[in-house]
């Protein structure tokens, strides 16, 4: 099937990507207004943007008439932000986050979700997670005009690891059993795990 891009709607190519491109690790972000007002939502499109400096990114669309959701209007107007990482553990509460709650309503205090202070960033981190990754934002970059969404990029400032999932300098990923995102209201989790050792180049001798 051949299927041309300036012949779908918006709903179209919204239901190919998120059907296409899966599983997708979710970012649940805790930001912080100018007066002190929580905001945790998740968003799945996420992902490692860099190594050294060690940096994360996450999309957010912006609502009709180009409008920054609150994470995004938080994160730009403090600069800091927390990626709280989604398990087997939080998913029901990452899903509770995920409704379209007004500017000045905390999810965090309308879930009555427990919070901890982060180690160099003012926004506190969810204790519902065990993987946390302080946030300075580096950059915005805004997508489409006008605006339909905020790729936001965070240099990772500091980390936070529970002991049971970290050994010998790795994460144990099934101890983790992270959550996905798929397409419609459906989650997946980590699933069978298997290796393919990476392949070095070895020029033909005949070549030579």
């Amino acid at each position: 099937m051949e299927i041309r891009i300036d012949e779908l709607q918006r709903q179209e190519k919204y239901k190919l990507l998120i059907g296409c491109i899966i599983p997708r690790p979710i970012a649940w972000v805790t930001s912080q207004d100018g007066n002190g007002v929580i905001n945790a939502a998740p968003f799945s499109y996420f992902n490692v943007a860099s190594i050294e400096p060690m940096m994360v990114s996450v999309a957010v669309m912006r609502k009709p008439g180009s409008v920054r959701k609150d994470t995004a209007q938080n994160i730009v107007e403090t600069g800091e932000f927390v990626v709280n990482m989604v398990d087997v553990h939080n998913v029901d509460a990452v899903n509770q986050t995920s409704a379209d709650y007004p500017p000045q309503v905390s999810e965090v205090d309308a879930l009555g979700l427990a919070v901890a202070p982060s180690s160099v960033v003012a926004v506190p981190r969810l204790l519902a997670s065990r993987i946390h990754f302080e946030c300075k934002l580096h950059q915005v970059v805004e997508l489409g005009s006008p605006t339909t969404s905020d790729l936001i990029i965070g240099e990772v400032v500091h980390v936070h690891v529970a002991d049971e999932l970290y050994h010998a300098g790795r994460i144990d990923a099934h101890a983790f059993a992270p959550v996905s995102r798929l397409a419609g209201h459906t989650y997946a989790t980590l699933g069978d795990l298997f290796d393919r050792p990476r392949p070095v180049y070895e020029p033909d001798p005949a070549s030579k």
